[in-house]
């Protein structure tokens, strides 16, 4: 079993910061990509910024130079720091990491919870 649990969320004024992370945990081989999404009511839920082991990263263009996405091997987490905060960014965030379990040789996707991030005008 793997679980990605996130924290970090709230509520914030525009023009303010978070920072989310991401921590993975369980029977875990390995971690490739790592990912933010996010869903906001009645839309569809879209990537926001990934990286990769090797770390390469990529961001939506609605938060490029905004947000950044860092990670710690390590620690099996991934971070999502967002700085100029839009009311347009309120959304549930959600955690994605494929991930490798034992046995397996295939890396397999799971995802967190979500945590709610409310930009206030």
């Amino acid at each position: 079993q793997v679980q990605l649990v996130e924290s970090g969320g709230g509520l914030v004024q525009a023009g303010g910061s978070l920072r989310l992370s991401c921590a993975a945990s369980g029977s875990i081989v390995a971690i490739n990509t790592m990912a933010w999404y996010r869903q906001a009511p009645g839309k569809q839920r879209e990537v926001v910024a990934t990286t990769t082991r090797a770390g390469t990263e990529t961001y939506s263009d609605s938060v490029k130079g905004r947000f950044t996405i860092s990670r710690d091997n390590a620690k099996s987490t991934v971070y999502l720091r967002m700085n100029s905060l839009k009311p347009e960014d309120t959304a549930v965030y959600l955690c994605n990491a494929d991930v490798r379990t034992p046995g397996s040789p295939f890396y397999n996707a799971y995802w967190g919870q979500g945590t709610q991030v409310t930009v206030s005008s």
